[in-house]
């Protein structure tokens, strides 16, 4: 049986599609990161007061808007791994899953809460086996609990290699953040492409 999960590959191929959409890319995370940087400061009450109804409301935008965000980036990322150009119009087109994906991601959050709280490990493990809900909505439209039900079914037996997978990710993220964090405009583009290029590696039919 081909070994779907193979480090050298979600490395390379996720460089690769990095480098060919490298500005468009790296450019998208900078542009959301500054519009979202000053809603989120325009939201903060100033020294001494409270919370206004306006903070509040600009609050849930900004929640809305990473949210939409978070669903068309990772749109544009299959695209690439698909060798196609990203698409400004992903954008719209996800935001039909705006609704499904902000209560499952409320779910995929109580639940690893609660695993956290159960010494940690359980949280861990269900972390790493509903992780792919996020992408199966973007990638195959499913829905809240079809999603969680397709990751679940597809990290079956790689638990271990995507445990490690996510070490590798997180020494991206902070090698990212200790360059200056300049780096992290990078790192966060190569690690959803290989979070993509992992979940169609788990998606696709055994070869025989």
């Amino acid at each position: 049986m081909e070994e779907k999960l193979v480090y050298s590959d979600i490395l390379r191929t996720a460089w690769k599609g990095l480098i060919s959409q490298f500005w468009l890319l790296v450019g998208l995370i900078i542009g959301f990161t500054i519009v979202y940087s000053l809603l989120y400061i325009f939201s903060l009450p100033a020294k001494g007061e409270s919370m206004t109804t306006s903070g509040i409301i600009i609050s849930l935008l900004c929640w809305l808007l990473l949210s939409l965000f978070q669903l068309g980036y990772m749109k544009n990322c299959f695209q690439t791994l698909d060798g196609e150009e990203p698409q400004f119009s992903s954008y719209g087109q996800v935001s039909r899953k705006l609704f499904s994906y902000l209560v499952a991601s409320i779910i995929f959050t109580l639940i690893i809460a609660i695993g956290i709280v159960l010494l940690v490990v359980p949280g861990i493990y269900l972390a790493l086996r509903l992780q792919f809900f996020f992408a199966s909505m973007v990638d195959e439209n499913t829905g809240i609990i079809e999603s969680f039900k397709r990751s679940w079914e597809i990290t079956k037996g790689h638990t271990m290699k995507l445990f490690i997978i996510m070490l590798i990710m997180t020494l991206i993220s902070i090698t990212g953040e200790l360059a200056l964090l300049a780096g992290i405009f990078v790192a966060i583009p190569l690690i959803v492409l290989m979070y993509g290029y992992i979940f169609r590696g788990l998606t696709a039919p055994a070869a025989s």
